[in-house]
């Protein structure tokens, strides 16, 4: 049978007090809808239903996936609804799958044991057990350990409410089979809204097998409806993660101060320290060291580059043997060679650094070329920006660039040029020679410090 997967994401989720959609909060760097996306598709199905509120129409338009379409549920009936809406567009005989956008840590190999479960025109429950029950829908057995019905809690009698197996809201079951429950699922209950979940007693009555599959990990589980429960989740995703990453050969310092928004990639021997957070897209060389408190985006770091505490840096490019911070940044397009220093409080922008080159200290660098081998000392600028547009610095290798120089781009200094500290710049600096602007000291004997009366 082919597959096609149903994601429920039409809640307001009010209870997370935000203007924001629900299934739009963010988790490990990526939307809840987006992982639960990401998710069904890796499953290889036919298609993918996302069936979403009216405030959320504009969401349509961030994803082409050729295999996702999306159905708005203007009113809100309850999941038997949301699922109804979907049905239509469901190919018959294929095999369904629903997911929900707040239940997003499910992992593709329970829901492939799900799938596999509903051959034989069966019906396919996940479920879970917790200590702390309340709040979520009871999984009714009978004596003899059969599942009868899913009880919501809102609607559970006081002995229901001590059963430890809960519903996690997904399940799997035959199209032709949901076709034929949906119709007949009504409202009588506390929210009086159209439970999916009313579908296992239907099955139980018309005597189709039900199979309840419990998930092997409790994380897969976690429900998302508050900022407290969305923050549990994050701990949970960022410590699968830093398990994963350190089975494959990383060294974290501390697991659990390590976050992860995106992927990475990494050679061998490399280590990260606390409080270091990840974004996007991440390459890492052989024996990259990272120290504590960093935050790094789309960035390449080479061999052996070394990212002192405090640093953050945003689409950079690090050649091998680098050294950066502590208390760098470096923002996009920033281009550094193989063993360039960049030291503390030093911040550059949209410029190529090239081998060798040291940057030590409080200096700014932006829309510049600089050659190898060049030495800038502390409080360096180029001034790149004149209120309207913006200029380019070209530095050739082998000049030294005294402390506290401002150099008025466009402008190029040549190579092995020497510019005295506290010079301002403003025309080309000629190679192999000093250059500076400043005139003579003078002292005033004259003068007195003014004395308060």
């Amino acid at each position: 049978m082919t597959t096609e997967v149903i994601v429920l994401a039409a809640g307001r989720g009010t209870r997370m007090a935000s203007s924001r959609p629900k299934m739009l909060h963010m988790l490990g760097g990526m939307s809840l809808l987006d992982r639960v996306l990401a998710t069904a598709l890796a499953l290889n199905p036919e298609r993918v239903h996302a069936v979403i509120g009216p405030e959320s129409e504009y969401v349509k338009a961030t994803r082409h996936e050729p295999q996702l379409h999306w159905h708005v549920q203007v009113e809100r009936g309850g999941t038997a609804h949301a699922v109804e809406l979907a049905m239509g567009h469901v190919a018959p005989g294929a095999s369904v799958v629903v997911l929900y956008s707040d239940v997003p840590l499910v992992r593709v190999d329970t829901l492939k044991v799900l799938r596999a479960l509903i051959q034989d025109d069966r019906l396919a429950v996940l479920s879970a057990h917790t200590a702390e029950p309340y709040g979520l829908g009871r999984i009714v057995r009978s004596a003899d350990g059969t599942v009868t019905a899913i009880v919501e809690e809102a609607d559970a009698t006081v002995e229901e409410k001590t059963i430890a197996e809960v519903n996690t809201g997904i399940m799997a079951a035959p199209a032709d089979r949901l076709r034929e429950w949906l119709p007949r699922i009504g409202s009588d209950n506390q929210q009086r809204e159209r439970y999916l979940t009313d579908v296992v007693a239907l099955a139980f009555s018309d005597g189709v097998a039900i199979e309840v599959h419990q998930v092997q990990q409790a994380d897969e589980a976690l429900g998302i409806n508050t900022k407290a429960q969305l923050a549990a989740a994050e701990r949970a995703l960022q410590r699968r993660e830093a398990d994963r990453l350190m089975h494959e050969g990383l060294t974290l310092r501390d697991p659990e101060r390590f976050d992860l928004r995106g992927e990475i990639a990494f050679g061998e021997d490399c280590s990260i320290d606390i409080n270091v957070v990840l974004e996007g897209r991440i390459e890492l060389g052989s024996g990259v060291t990272i120290g504590p408190n960093c935050h790094i985006r789309n960035t390449q770091l080479a061999d052996d580059v070394t990212v002192h505490a405090n640093c953050v840096i945003d689409s950079a490019q690090v050649g091998p043997g680098a050294s950066i911070g502590p208390f760098a940044r470096l923002r996009p397009e920033a281009e550094l060679g193989a063993d360039a220093q960049i030291g503390n409080f030093v911040e550059i922008k949209k410029s190529q650094i090239k081998a060798g080159t040291k940057i030590n200290h409080l200096a700014y660098i932006g829309d510049s070329e600089v050659g190898q081998s060049v030495n800038i000392g502390a409080g360096v600028i180029t001034c790149n920006y004149d209120g309207h547009s913006k200029y380019k610095t070209v530095i050739g290798d082998g000049a030294f660039i005294g402390s506290n120089a401002q150099l008025v781009a466009p402008v190029t200094i040549g190579p092995g040029a020497t510019i005295g500290a506290g010079s301002t710049i403003r025309q080309d600096a000629p190679a192999g020679k000093l250059t500076l602007t400043h005139g003579r000291q003078k002292t005033l004997d004259r003068w007195r410090r003014r004395q308060d009366d």
